[in-house]
């Protein structure tokens, strides 16, 4: 039969001519190795269809898309071709909110374990934070040291975002120029001294240094208002508040020193300053309280560029299942009550909702920042932390929620945890990858090229068994420090095999990473207008 290579709906770039009478585009480039993935399932441009999809290995670009099944012997000889049916194929997910900590702090995470993590979950591409490796991504200079750190290390592609701190406004159109994907600020303490929040006024300076520039400005959107004498200001530092509710190992307690005033406070600080630059797009990363919704809703109405995005853990975990002292849920903002987490939800949902991303926010550190109590670090399980207690100390502070490290490991989990979630809320395959590859591709501006499967993007592919289910131990959690709230629980939906540039990365019933090296790219050209 003649094939036809571009019968995708949207053909990227333009189609070549005509092959000559009687020949076919995979005819012409039939001596150059292809891969070949077909399913009776596969979301392609937002739609669930059969689908065999063309990869020139060369290239690592799609070069023609099939809305049905072809069988091998439509392609030349020694054509490397899988069906997958009837697993589901997949865009490779875009993590956009990976913290990977090197250089400087690479006991906590690295790029080579954070990245076959994230492989292990079908994500093919990841956006390094600016902050917690040493030094952060602050000054071309520290993105410099960063980029020399991946290299040879990395699984999947990585990207890298810039950080705004107080006195850097210059350095972050050359931050641009270097390839960042975007710019973070904090609005309060970032845990780590190297990279401190910034004032109105700094922000200010961020807007008028990037405005015009093709880059996002995101904020973690926290900020102490002047409010009730319970909260105080040292929570800024991680300690504990003037007049604690109650124990300081008792979730609630933590809870009520991050109130969602926090959020709602910054996030209309942040709104008002807009108008400095109002062709410049805002995000907020990691939205956790709903009263934010109406604030970011209305902005939108009035034409200010703001997105929002929030994280697997605030979709599936809920403050009243927090057990005393299990510090691995500690993350800021906190995660929140059941009837939030229905709120998040139900704007994610909405056609026109304003949190259109759904990201890891993968933050790790090492067992013992965490301060674990002997309860939960020796539950005697294969898949309980591994605490080391250096000394045999006591269990004095263990437990404690403001002296533990802040943040939730689940990078590479992502994908099995919004499909469990999603199942009894009425989700679609097709709704996951709008939320962690379409829309997170376009937040970083890498639409083109990643978070689709069409002609010209990359080839990067999760084949997802929609129906298989796992339990979270030690050889699911690739990441380095196997310390996560997600131990011990039975995720629905398995990623059986990962594609990067139509080169096989990870195989969960097999050859697992194989014998060859790490293959990622670094995305360091300049993002483009759109």
């Amino acid at each position: 039969m003649t094939l036809n290579p571009f019968t995708t709906r949207q053909p990227y770039p333009s189609p070549a001519p005509s092959p000559p009478s009687g020949t076919t585009m995979i005819d012409r480039i039939g001596a150059r190795s292809l891969t070949v993935l077909a399913s009776s399932r596969a979301v392609i441009e937002g739609e669930l269809t059969a689908a065999t999809v063309v990869i020139d290995q060369y290239t690592g670009k799609i070069t023609s898309v099939f809305h049905s099944v072809l069988p091998a012997s439509d392609f030349p000889p020694g054509t490397s071709y899988m069906d997958h049916s009837p697993h589901i194929i997949l865009p490779g997910l875009v993590d956009a909110h990976v913290h990977l900590n090197e250089p400087g702090r690479t006991e906590w995470e690295g790029f080579y374990t954070g990245t076959r993590a994230a492989a292990f979950g079908g994500v093919t591409t990841v956006v390094d934070m600016p902050l917690n490796a040493i030094p952060p991504t602050t000054t071309v200079a520290g993105l410099k040291e960063k980029v020399q750190a991946a290299q040879g290390k990395c699984w999947v592609d990585v990207g890298f975002y810039g950080g705004i701190v107080p006195g850097n406004a210059n350095e972050l159109r050359p931050l641009v120029e270097e390839g960042v994907r975007g710019f973070k600020g904090f609005l309060i303490d970032s845990g780590v001294p190297e990279f401190p929040a910034v004032s109105s006024t700094d922000i200010a300076l961020a807007m008028t240094a990037l405005a015009g520039e093709p880059t996002t400005l995101m904020f973690h959107a926290e900020m102490i208002p002047p409010i009730a004498a319970s909260v105080g200001d040292d929570v800024q530092w991680s300690l504990p508040p003037l007049a604690p509710i109650g124990p300081l190992n008792e979730y609630a307690t933590f809870l009520a020193s991050r109130p969602i005033s926090f959020e709602t406070y910054a996030i209309a600080e942040i709104l008002s300053l807009a108008h400095i630059a109002p062709e410049l797009p805002l995000h907020i990363v990691h939205l956790s309280a709903i009263e934010a919704i109406p604030l970011l809703q209305q902005a939108i109405a009035d034409g200010v560029k703001v997105t929002a995005e929030t994280c697997f853990h605030y979709l599936s975990l809920a403050a009243e299942s927090v057990k005393n002292g299990d510090t691995r849920h500690k993350c800021c903002p906190p995660i929140r009550s059941k009837s939030n987490q229905d709120g998040l939800w139900k704007e994610l949902t909405q056609h026109d909702g304003c949190i259109k991303t759904v990201v890891s926010d993968h933050s790790p550190c090492t067992p013992n920042l965490k301060l674990l109590p002997s309860s939960i670090s020796s539950l005697g399980t294969k898949n309980a932390p591994h605490i080391t207690d250096a000394g045999g100390e006591s269990e004095r502070g263990k437990g404690d929620f403001f002296a533990a490290w802040g943040g939730v490991s689940s990078v590479g989990l992502g994908l099995s945890i919004l499909w469990t979630e999603g199942q009894n809320r009425g989700i679609s395959i097709e709704d996951v990858v709008k939320w962690c590859c379409k829309n997170t591709a376009r937040q970083v501006g890498l639409e083109g090229q990643k978070g689709d499967l069409a002609v010209g993007f990359d080839g990067d592919v999760a084949v997802f068994d929609d129906e298989g289910a796992f339990e979270v131990g030690a050889e699911a959690m690739l990441f380095r420090n196997k310390c996560s709230p997600y131990q011990g629980m039975t995720l629905k939906g398995v990623v059986k095999e990962t594609w990067l540039r139509g080169q096989r990365v990870w195989e969960r019933d097999g050859r697992g990473f194989g014998k060859e090296a790490p293959a990622g790219k670094l995305l360091l050209e300049r993002r483009r207008e759109k």
